[in-house]
């Protein structure tokens, strides 16, 4: 059986910005503290912090939906990727992000707090 779950945090900028940022190798480096390599077309692959984080665009809503194959270097060769969703929904002063992770191996690391940890701690400081 896969793991999945749902998570959601509000930042106080517009989802362009959210958008713009997760697909530029620039600002994706700078609002987490990895490098990285992304594309902001569809099929593009991506890499994030320092190579740990790999996978492919499958999906792009401009400042609304990304969808992406993901997978890190823990994975076995043979796990298929997992999916991660990412909606923006501006909201009163900001933006609403809401993470789906999905089609995780059995006996992964904790994603779940290594999105909060790696990903929304630093972008909240970023941004």
């Amino acid at each position: 059986m896969k793991i999945s779950f749902e998570l959601k945090t509000i930042f106080s900028v517009q989802a362009s910005v959210i958008y713009d940022a997760w697909l530029n190798s620039e600002q994706h480096s700078s609002m987490t503290g990895g490098e990285a390599h992304c594309s902001d077309q569809v099929g593009g692959e991506f890499s994030a912090w320092d190579g740990y984080i790999s996978g492919r665009n499958n999906s792009l809503k401009p400042n609304e939906e990304i969808i992406q194959e993901w997978r890190t270097t823990e994975f076995a060769a043979n796990d298929e990727d997992s999916l991660v969703k990412i909606t923006l929904k501006e909201i009163e002063g900001g933006c609403e992000l809401t993470l789906n992770h999905s089609n995780i191996p059995v006996g992964e690391a904790d994603y779940e707090q290594g999105w909060k940890d790696h990903y929304f701690a630093p972008m909240k400081e970023y941004f």
